[in-house]
């Protein structure tokens, strides 16, 4: 992408690294050079623009020589952190992903303690698990939660929403690396609902899964499983729209895109209170229920309780409808995210 069209000697906010593919880092680097662009802000990806006067950390980056010079040539430094990475010491992975995420964690925590001059944090949830684990910075920090596009993302449009049965949503990039966990969960979850619900359950899961997690999951579920593996972001609204529940799969999630996208859309939001869930869905947008055992042991949780919640949910659903859209307008607008961003930032 090509640098934004200001006048020559502008200040520039940089954001790095340049970042490609379908990911929640992606799809927030895209947002935030198209809002900026917007407001007459000049961008680059090139750290060695003369004009840069910030740079925003998107995920990691392995270029940490070039950001000690930018900081040490007056470039102020600030990080955008997600979670920490954690399933590959409770799930075996492979080594491969074991040393990667290793690897990301140690460059990140490296960035943050020694590189950046200034922190921000998607959630409250994400500011208090970094210092615990690798204790507090000496620089500014902020909480900016992910933003949408509410003109994009919104009850209003093309749906398939089934009639006769409940439509039951999973949305997640790679369902691998440990993350098969979340499938796991949407399965059982799935199953208990439909035990107790009267209406016929169906399971439509979104995301790149391999064969061997895929027949994995059939074999366990009592409701039919649609598959779509890895669709275009353009795709999501119409698809949230044609659910009836989004279930929040990710444990202890940062600040999953895939839940305030749906919120947007008026789709009622179900999971456990683990991670971030907890600040982004209130009580007239879905149901967080207590996870019921150690999230953090990955011990099974209590998908009985989240039934309950969930049918209770299904009773009244154009006021959870509403609810869901009405939080999304009133915490995840696109244009509140790059305001706090801004604000951090000190433009």
């Amino acid at each position: 992408m090509r640098d934004s069209m200001n006048e020559p000697g502008e200040r520039r906010l940089c954001l790095i690294p340049k970042l490609s593919g379908t990911g929640g880092t992606t799809s927030f680097q895209l947002k935030m050079l198209s809002a900026l662009k917007e407001r007459g802000i000049a961008t680059t990806l090139d750290l060695d623009h003369p004009n840069v006067e910030a740079a925003l950390i998107v995920g990691g980056t392995r270029d940490l020589l070039r950001l000690w010079h930018a900081r040490k040539s007056g470039v102020r430094i600030f990080q955008r952190l997600d979670g920490i990475n954690w399933i590959h010491k409770k799930r075996r992975t492979g080594l491969y992903h074991y040393l990667k995420a290793e690897r990301a964690n140690l460059l990140l925590s490296f960035t943050r303690n020694h590189l950046a001059t200034g922190v921000v944090y998607q959630s409250h949830f994400v500011h208090r698990w970094w210092e615990s684990v690798y204790g507090a910075t000496n620089v500014p920090h902020a909480v900016v939660y992910n933003g949408v596009d509410l003109d994009l993302y919104k009850p209003q449009g093309v749906n398939e929403r089934p009639l006769q049965r409940v439509r039951l949503l999973v949305v997640e990039g790679r369902l691998a690396g440990g993350y098969e966990l979340g499938l796991e969960h949407a399965v059982a979850f799935a199953n208990v609902l439909q035990g107790i619900h009267a209406e016929p359950i169906e399971l439509m899961v979104v995301g790149d899964a391999s064969d061997e997690v895929i027949h994995a999951a059939q074999g366990r579920s009592l409701v039919p499983i649609h598959w779509t593996g890895s669709v275009p972001r353009e795709r999501i609204p119409e698809i949230d729209r044609s659910a009836h529940l989004l279930f929040a799969a990710d444990i202890h999630p940062a600040c999953p895109n895939a839940v305030i996208e749906a919120l947007a859309c008026g789709l009622p939001v179900v999971g456990f209170d683990t991670g971030a869930l907890g600040e982004i869905v209130d009580q007239e947008s879905g149901r967080i229920v207590a996870y019921g055992a150690d999230p953090w042991n990955l011990e099974a949780p209590d998908f009985e309780g989240l039934a309950l919640a969930a049918r209770t949910v299904l009773s009244d659903l154009e006021s959870f409808r509403s609810g869901a859209r009405r939080r999304a307008e009133d915490k995840f607008g696109l244009d509140r995210m790059v305001d706090g961003y801004l604000e951090a930032i000190g433009w």
